[in-house]
């Protein structure tokens, strides 16, 4: 059974490192072959929206920008529902491929057969 990640990054331009290191993260399982679920959640969603991730920059850390367009290109990228509201991004705004999804969406995932859930 091949195993899998659940990341959810919860932390955006308010704690970039954080935020970088989970993008980071999904992007490198995925270049390893490894099935990868990204929630964006909290600060963290503003990242669905079409030229949020160019905006963010970290120094000595890969662009934000291509680290999401390797998810996208390679797994699923999910913004919480209730995050979502809270910040008045709906479906249409989000970029194509991202998805709106709750916690019960979350919770199927994460308890999985051979995943492995990772928070930031």
């Amino acid at each position: 059974m091949a195993r899998s990640l659940v990341i959810k990054v919860t932390a955006g331009s308010d704690a970039p490192e954080r935020c970088n290191q989970a993008f980071t993260v999904a992007a490198a399982a995925l270049a390893s072959g490894v099935p990868v679920s990204l929630w964006l959640t909290g600060e963290a969603s503003w990242f669905a929206l079409p030229g949020r991730a160019k905006e963010f920059a970290l120094p000595h850390a890969a662009p934000l920008d291509d680290l999401l367009e390797a998810v996208l290109a390679g797994g699923r990228v999910t913004v919480c529902t209730q995050c979502a509201a809270r910040r008045e991004i709906t479906v249409d705004d989000v970029i194509e491929g991202v998805r709106i999804a709750g916690a019960p969406t979350f919770v199927e995932e994460a308890l999985g057969d051979g995943v492995q859930a990772l928070v930031y």
